[in-house]
């Protein structure tokens, strides 16, 4: 943190990753709760020399800076005020002819985890907001299990029969998928012969023992319930928006899966492609058929991550995945070990269950290591929606993402970006839109242009300086940015007048029959031919389309924004029953341009 960047965030508050500290003559003592805290979640940085007053940081200064600063480093250094010894980095500035230090406190790595005071693991701490919040028996549980240099899932289990606790029908069929993906492997027959090949079942002082991961992924109902005292799952589809929805409101579709892991996989994979889109084409070199559906690889990877990377020794949180009709949201008991940054990067990853993670990527049902995020990402941004959401949160430990169903550059963003009078490429257009998706005051970080398909941030960093160089965005830090105001109210006036269109309902003004001319021919030519309620299947016919989401993205889509075509069931937009028709509006501006079109 450089000088100017401190400034910055001493205009605004403490939050998880800030704390300032008076420490004028001596090191407060309760500036190592902070270092802990910092260290068992995801680091911080550390202010001596500002002081709060009325609610706003103010630089007081630190007034014996010299032994301050010994004292403090001495006491991190020296591993008896903490349990283990903690490196930072310091930092000193002189702001008004004050001395100010800065530390930054960095994340401990998970086996020095936890990180307490007085070699006591009851003071142990975790950083939540703006305060050092003293950790519960289950937070500091948590931190053990992590900490445990034995997997939790490698685990055996002495007091199970391996002849009687292995579910059969599992294990043939993931023989079935490792043989369909592995011809040259010969077959093992017996079902507990084949999982000791594969250290599921381990020999121990003479006696065959199932490991905990064996038990999760391919054992019987009962003998899973004694491993795991909740259930593996629990899914929910909510057939509403997100915002519309309270936590009072009934699913319309749950199931809780409490068998092996793998038969929960395959039990919601039948609930997602019962739901899921079917597009239909051919391969033109194979001539197979492909019909995946295009958010296909973004579920399974998702859904992978969540079996396979959740705390199973955590009783009394269970996994969900909660479907809405515009966004999926996968939630985990167990955060990831890496910084969210990382989870990007193209490598191996630290991880909490390496045997069950074997066991997928093993008959190819989940990317090569590290890449599975990544995949996500990919996948989301093809199909041309917004970035998935990440929140990682070390604090209480638990990890979320959320996939977003909304298009990133919608029509309103698309006149925008013609009115701008400069030559923005996709890349660009991509972030820009990303930008204006945050709030006024939040910034965009380097992570965030990562997350539109870039494999470096080197990449994101020359993207992100050619739009400041534009005027498009203007640079907070060397990794963060934001939208500039005169900017954003552009584009807030672009989608009031986008708005204001759609929610016109009288006959074909001006304006309305000028928007004839901003429809594509295909557009166009789909409102001539709607003269009924038609399903989207119907729809594809009419223009000759056989990939739905893009028919959807590129036709159907603009016409719904512009408040052409409505839905007969708007608030099921994934019903089976669900079909389109013209609205009065588009009735109104096709009966406009006919006229136009006899009388030119």
């Amino acid at each position: 943190m450089n000088q100017d960047d401190l400034l910055v965030r001493l205009r605004g508050f403490e939050w998880n990753d800030f704390e300032c500290k008076k420490a004028s003559r001596g090191v407060p003592d309760d500036a190592y709760k902070t270092v802990a805290a910092f260290a068992n979640t995801a680091g911080g940085w550390l202010v001596f020399g500002v002081s709060e007053h009325n609610g706003q940081l103010e630089v007081t200064g630190v007034d014996e800076p010299d032994r301050v600063q010994n004292d403090f480093l001495s006491t991190l250094r020296s591993g008896q005020k903490l349990n283990q010894i903690i490196r930072i980095e310091e930092q000193r500035y002189s702001i008004d002819g004050k001395t100010v230090f800065v530390f930054h406190v960095p994340e401990s790595p998970r086996f020095d985890k936890p990180i307490y005071l007085k070699g006591d693991p009851r003071q142990t701490y975790i950083r939540r907001g703006a305060g050092d919040e003293q950790c519960t028996a289950r937070e500091l549980g948590r931190f053990l299990r992590d900490h445990d240099m034995q997997s939790f899932d490698g685990e055996l289990l002495a007091d199970l029969d391996v002849q009687r606790c292995f579910d059969e029908d599992t294990v043939r069929w993931y023989k079935a998928q490792f043989l369909l993906r592995n011809p040259d492997q010969s077959d093992i027959a017996d079902p507990v012969a084949f999982l000791h090949h594969w250290n599921y079942v381990t020999e121990q002082q003479g006696q065959m023992r199932p490991s905990r991961a064996g038990v999760l992924l391919f054992g019987k109902r009962q003998y899973v319930e004694q491993v795991l005292p909740r259930p593996v799952l629990d899914y929910q589809r909510i057939d509403t928006a997100f915002d519309n929805w309270s936590a009072d409101q009934r699913w319309h579709d749950r199931y809780v899966f409490e068998e092996n892991i793998f038969s929960t996989w395959r039990g919601l994979v039948a609930r997602y492609m019962r739901i899921a889109e079917h597009p239909f084409s051919l391969d033109p070199t194979t001539l197979r058929r492909n019909d995946d559906p295009p958010d296909y690889v973004a579920f399974r990877e998702a859904a992978i991550n969540l079996l396979v990377h959740q705390d199973y020794g955590d009783p009394g949180r269970k996994a969900a995945i909660k479907l809405f009709n515009d966004r999926t949201i996968f939630w985990n008991p167990g955060d990831a070990f890496p910084a969210t940054a990382e989870l990007l990067e193209p490598t191996e990853k630290d991880v909490r269950n390496p045997a069950l993670i074997k066991a997928f990527r093993r008959i190819g049902l989940s990317d090569q290591a590290g890449t599975g995020i990544r995949a996500i990402f990919r996948n989301w941004h093809e199909l041309g929606r917004v970035p998935p959401q990440i929140r990682n949160d070390k604090a209480s430990k638990e990890f979320e993402l959320v996939l977003v169903n909304k298009p990133l550059l919608t029509v309103a963003m698309q006149r925008f970006r013609q009115s701008l009078g400069v030559d923005l490429s996709p890349e660009q257009a991509d972030a820009l839109a990303l930008g204006l998706e945050k709030p006024a005051g939040e910034s965009l970080s380097l992570t965030d242009i990562r997350g539109l398909g870039l494999s470096t941030t080197l990449q994101a960093k020359v993207l992100a300086d050619r739009l400041v160089a534009q005027k498009l965005l203007e640079s907070l830090s060397e990794t963060r940015f934001q939208v500039p105001a005169p900017i954003r109210q552009r584009f807030d006036l672009a989608t009031a007048q986008v708005t204001e269109q759609v929610g016109t309902k009288s006959g074909p003004s001006e304006d309305q029959v000028g928007i004839w001319t901003q429809l594509t021919a295909e557009q166009q030519g789909l409102l001539t031919k709607m003269h009924a309620e038609h399903a989207i299947t119907e729809l594809m016919d009419l223009v000759k389309r056989v990939n739905r989401t893009k028919f959807r993205d590129q036709c159907l889509t603009p016409l719904l924004e512009h408040g052409l075509v409505t839905m007969t069931i708007p608030d099921k937009p994934q019903s089976s029953k669900q079909r389109y028709r013209l609205t009065e509006r588009g009735t109104a501006v096709l009966a406009g341009q006919q006229q136009k079109d006899k009388n030119p």
